[in-house]
């Protein structure tokens, strides 16, 4: 689904078609680890999972790829799972793009040893086009005036929907503007990171800290649902 002129959905990644580039956000790897350390016991098969989904979209040659943010995990280290699952997606990743860019997110702190091992660029902000690709935790010092379009993560937008006897939450995407930019967020792919419900919670990013009511909402579940202005969905839930 198109959200926006030359720029489609697809899945829970955006693809920028005049420049043959992807972008996927917030891929967490590690999580499960994590969670264990704190006595959380979860399967770990999310990262097969994951890289399932993954592969719904690497069904071609990408000029580029790009990782926006949060690639990782832990904040302070590279734990032994992030350092395998992400070797590993890098690698999946080089084998479908002419070259691969990990934005840096709040979560990668500790990136170069990595991205060295595999010759992947790290870069605060990527610039395709007429569109601004940064994670979205911090404000961009300076927006190039010829910049229309600001795309970022981090926040993790999802929906809960209310059905007879359960609540079922849905990762989604959201288009707005930010001053006078248009502004697109996108979902996390980690199969774990359900999302901040953005009906209920308080939003993290400083994109985000504005009235919403006019962000158009995008559901991803078997396909991409437009579910309109969030204002009218507020009405209804």
């Amino acid at each position: 689904m198109q959200i926006q002129k030359s720029i489609e959905i697809r899945d829970l990644a955006l693809y920028l078609k005049p420049d043959n580039v992807l972008i996927i956000a917030d891929l967490h790897l590690g999580f499960e680890e994590a969670l264990n350390k704190q006595g959380i016991l979860v399967p770990r098969f999310q990262f097969r999972d994951l890289v399932k989904r993954l592969e719904k979209v690497l069904d071609r040659k990408y000029k580029l790829i790009i990782v926006n943010g949060d690639i990782k995990h832990e904040f302070g280290k590279i734990s032994e799972q992030e350092w395998q699952e992400t070797l590993k997606i890098l690698d999946l990743l080089s084998k479908h793009a002419e070259k691969v860019i990990l934005v840096k997110g709040n979560h990668d702190t500790i990136l170069g040893p990595i991205a060295r091992k595999k010759g992947v660029e790290i870069a605060e902000s990527v610039i395709v086009g007429n569109n601004l690709i940064m994670h979205g935790h911090e404000l961009a010092k300076n927006i190039p005036k010829d910049i229309k379009t600001i795309i970022i993560a981090h926040e993790h937008p999802a929906i809960s929907l209310k059905e007879p006897g359960r609540i079922e939450r849905f990762k989604c995407f959201l288009k707005g503007k930010y001053k006078t930019k248009n502004l697109i967020v996108m979902p996390s792919y980690n199969p774990l990171v359900e999302g901040s419900d953005i009906l209920q919670e308080k939003m993290l990013s400083p994109y985000l800290k504005q009235n919403l009511d006019n962000f158009e909402v995008f559901v991803v579940e078997d396909k991409v649902y437009s579910f309109g202005k969030l204002k009218k969905i507020r009405k209804i839930t």
